[in-house]
């Protein structure tokens, strides 16, 4: 069976930086409705397009198709009683964002005596990236995924 829209694809893959560092190892498969549902980078579903099972891609993926420029703008220094005690380097934490629509993911990269740098980037914002993949599995998708927009079951959503 081909990759087409609303079908369900299942890929081994591994992700590489730039100069070759492993980022994700892909220890999990990822499985997602094909088809616009943004279940993966638009860039590698249209590369996927059309494929079958046992197919081999690697696909070079510049910062605007994955994680996003670096955007300092997004890097704040707050006051450190803004937090609890216990915190540390490297936590995460959401905050509101200023729309109300989507909460957005801030990690603490720093912490001095009264002030706490937090970064809104995301970890791999900025940096281009080489993403391989076998397709292991295509299958059709189910109308309740299809409706629902994401894969049910193993390795998809389970709950509403």
């Amino acid at each position: 069976m081909q990759i087409q829209k609303n079908t369900v694809v299942t890929l081994n893959y591994r992700v590489i930086d730039s100069d070759g560092n492993p980022v994700d190892e892909g220890s999990e498969p990822i499985v997602y409705l094909h088809g616009g549902y943004g279940g993966i980078f638009d860039v590698i579903e249209e590369a996927l397009q059309g494929k079958a099972e046992g197919d081999q891609l690697s696909i070079h993926l510049e910062p605007e198709d994955a994680f996003g420029d670096y955007d300092a703008e997004l890097v704040l220094i707050e006051p450190r009683n803004l937090f609890p005690d216990n915190i540390e380097v490297g936590m995460q934490f959401e905050r509101a964002s200023e729309d109300g629509e989507d909460d957005e993911l801030y990690t603490i990269t720093d912490i001095a005596d009264d002030k706490v740098v937090v970064d809104g980037n995301h970890p791999l914002a900025g940096m281009a990236l080489n993403f391989s993949c076998t397709v292991a599995e295509v299958r059709t998708a189910t109308e309740e995924e299809i409706g629902h927009g994401h894969v049910h079951g193993p390795h998809g959503h389970h709950h509403h």
